[in-house]
């Protein structure tokens, strides 16, 4: 069934979630109204978890996993983060409030909800793609709230650094810092382009809510090309973060640079036999993020890319803390997000969190790995709550 049409701010009309998932609405969330996804909310006092979805995803991309860990023995909630879906409150203009959608205002808006549903700390928070910073930074600042952490899909390098040692000593000349990674990359004999830096442009969301294939069939493909489904699909570790390694990573990273993200996922359409065998993401499935982000634009989810340099001072009131809570990541096996930052990987689990438990790569999965594969990436997150 497809989101309710007559009422797009409602909540999801009957059928849409699975048995045992409902949607309601959280008022009064760092200036949201916030919609909610929720699991195991039959009064009894049960351990929180809080999901926290990535771009271009929504509450609904958790629906799969809620009820198992539900089962498990756990209050499970998952909101439209500020940006997305049916959340309001929140400043959709490119030229509008910028400074809202930085990260630590977003672990103010996790923060608020677990306090709304009455949890003074939860068990877990579980963030993908996007949302594993936003459930990194809920560690750092609060580990007594945040209890443990599981981050998918993007590894998190760490808390900034600050220069040590340098009060008594000689005053160093700035370092030369030569072309940018998107100036090297914009000069390759086949000139690329940076998907970060592409949807930090006035142009992208545009492109993709109005894409001449139509904002469904961008979302199927978009969500195809990026999935195990994509034969493409075989990361590896790159060896530097330079424009000739990085141009290794298929164009939904590392884009070509005349074309926009409309352009780039077309090329790579599932045929129709394809689509038809899908059984992760059916098209009536599809069709509740198509519906959503046909009605919202993209322009929510782009602001956090925007943000970044605007919140980054105020990280550095971290600087150096580490994630020191039982710690978990998942990711599929054919997923590049675990590679595209080099050397993220290695050091997440070598310096910036320090109880890691596990490094788990999916087979069967790509980027989406908890919608591919969600009965064993509900098992990974289970077996590690269990073993806390």
């Amino acid at each position: 069934m497809a989101a309710d049409k007559t009422n797009g701010t409602g909540i999801y009309a009957e059928g849409l979630l699975p048995s045992g998932v409902r949607s309601r609405f959280v008022d009064g969330i760092n200036g949201l109204r916030m919609h909610v996804l929720e699991a195991g909310y039959d009064g009894r006092s049960r351990p929180g978890i809080l999901l926290l979805h990535g771009f271009p995803e929504l509450a609904y991309s958790w629906r799969n996993v809620m009820v198992p860990l539900a089962e498990a023995g756990f209050h499970v909630f998952a909101p439209d983060q500020r940006g997305y879906g049916r959340t309001t409150g929140w400043d959709g203009d490119y030229d509008g409030d910028l400074a809202s959608f930085r990260r630590l205002n977003i672990v103010r808006d996790a923060l608020g909800l677990v306090f709304a549903l009455g949890h003074q700390s939860v068990t877990a928070v579980v963030g993908h793609d996007f949302g594993s910073p936003i459930a990194a930074w809920c560690a750092v600042i609060r580990p007594d709230v945040f209890q443990s952490v599981a981050l998918m899909s993007a590894p998190f390098s760490g808390t900034p650094s600050l220069p040590s040692g340098t009060a008594n000593g000689p005053t160093q000349p700035a370092a030369s810092s030569g072309p940018s990674l998107f100036d090297q990359l914009a000069a390759l004999r086949r000139p690329r382009k940076h998907y970060q830096r592409y949807y930090t442009t006035r142009e992208a969301d545009n492109n993709m809510r109005s894409a001449p294939q139509g904002i469904h069939a961008f979302l199927r493909a978009y969500y195809h090309y990026k999935s195990a489904d994509w034969a493409g699909n075989r990361p590896f570790r790159l060896a530097a973060r330079t424009a000739t390694e990085m141009a290794k990573m298929p164009t939904y990273y590392i884009m070509d640079l005349a074309d926009g993200m409309a352009e780039t996922v077309a090329k790579h359409m599932p045929s129709e036999e394809e689509i038809a065998a899908n059984s992760w993401l059916p098209d009536a499935e599809l069709r509740v993020y198509s519906e959503e982000f046909a009605r919202t634009g993209f322009q929510g989810g782009l602001n956090w890319y925007r943000s970044g340099s605007i919140g980054a001072a105020e990280q550095q009131l971290f600087a150096g803390r580490t994630i020191d809570q039982p710690s978990i990541f998942i990711s599929g096996a054919s997923d590049w997000g675990s590679y595209q930052s080099p050397g993220a990987l290695e050091r997440m689990q070598d310096t910036a969190c320090t109880d890691m438990r596990g490094v788990y790569m999916v087979d069967g999965a790509g980027h989406w790995v908890q919608q591919e594969q969600p009965e064993q990436t509900g098992r990974l997150l289970i077996d590690f709550l269990g073993a806390l």
